[in-house]
């Protein structure tokens, strides 16, 4: 801590992504003032709530709670852009001296955010959660297991096995994560990528509370999509192996069908099936390749475009007189850039 910080408490904001999770938003609220209760006296807390478009009744539930707690921000995105960029705005907008994001759903369990800022006072600029075990689907750990493995293998940084968005992080690496402003969002690579004292916390994660996960099947490949190809050339470099490989066996073809016809030719069989399997096969070969030089190509388009991150419809706190300072529904009242 420097001098100047040393005659005031250090301030701890907490990001909550929000979607559909209106049966969640209360449960999740009182939790979270519970767990933090004993550290009032050392820290200043507060919340950031980002409403992702939601289409049930979380708006309403979420500025109840703006209106019931001062320490309470709410940020309303203009439609769904997605749980990446719903944390990238609540962390465009935190100014406190350490961030902690979490899923609004209760799987990752308030109490372990305490360890999270014991870490955090030990020095390290990074502490993530890291499940030890899961209360999910056969299928939802067998892919997330999967993706993991996948990940590890290919791509450039070490982003730590079975962990999520739920971490701490300091001041300063939120300084450096917003100067990257990527569309196709893998936020758990960027703070990898970014360094800094990193530590990671075993937890153990709980069941969803209620709703359904913003994650169906759709989304993980998109979002596994995401964390590949914005860390890894590995794609590409697929590409020219596998182009390697069938160059190889086509030059064993050659030679073997020269042998038989010197050696052998009464062996040979007339015909076209081979070459039909073999067209077909290198067709498809072909646009698989096409396929993977696309995704990197449309990247690279929806970047070059420049456009906003996210749109923000208003930000909310405590209700106060209409027109007056700091009006809660006027989005001007916050800056935040997307």
């Amino acid at each position: 801590m420097t001098p100047a910080a040393a005659g005031r408490k250090r301030s701890v904001t907490y990001i909550f992504p929000v979607y559909n999770e209106a049966e969640n938003i209360d449960l999740l609220h009182r939790t979270v003032s519970q767990v933090v209760e004993p550290l009032l006296d050392r820290y200043r807390v507060d919340f950031i709530y980002v409403d992702d478009g939601s289409t049930d009744d979380s708006t309403a539930r979420l500025q109840a709670l703006a209106d019931a707690d001062d320490r309470v921000t709410v940020v309303e995105l203009a439609r769904n852009f997605g749980h990446q960029l719903a944390v990238t705005a609540g962390l465009d907008l935190a100014d406190a001296d350490a961030v902690i994001v979490m899923d609004s759903d209760l799987q990752d369990p308030p109490r372990v955010s305490v360890e999270l800022i014991d870490k955090w006072r030990q020095g390290y600029e990074v502490v993530y959660a890291q499940r030890r075990s899961r209360r999910d689907t056969t299928f939802k750990r067998t892919t997330a297991s999967a993706f993991y493995w996948v990940l590890r293998k290919a791509a450039s940084i070490d982003i730590p096995r079975d962990t999520g968005d739920f971490r701490l992080l300091d001041r300063k690496v939120v300084d450096e994560l917003r100067k990257f402003r990527e569309r196709d969002r893998f936020l758990r690579g960027l703070v990898s990528y970014i360094g800094f004292r990193q530590v990671g916390v075993p937890f153990d994660r709980d069941e969803r509370h209620a709703g359904v996960t913003g994650y169906p099947l759709r989304k993980m490949l998109r979002f596994a999509a995401d964390g590949v190809l914005g860390f890894s050339v590995a794609p590409l470099k697929l590409i020219s192996r596998l182009g390697y490989a069938i160059s190889f066996l086509s030059l064993l073809g050659i030679v073997y069908a020269v042998g038989v016809k010197v050696l052998a030719p009464e062996t040979t069989v007339p015909g076209w099936a081979f070459i039909t399997i073999s067209m077909f096969f290198l067709g498809g070969i072909q646009i698989t390749m096409q396929g993977v030089l696309g995704s990197y190509i449309g990247r690279t388009y929806a970047q070059a475009q420049g456009r906003p991150l996210y749109t923000v419809a208003a930000v909310r706190t405590a209700a106060r007189a209409p027109g007056g300072p700091g009006d809660s529904t006027d989005p001007a009242s916050r800056s935040l850039a997307g």
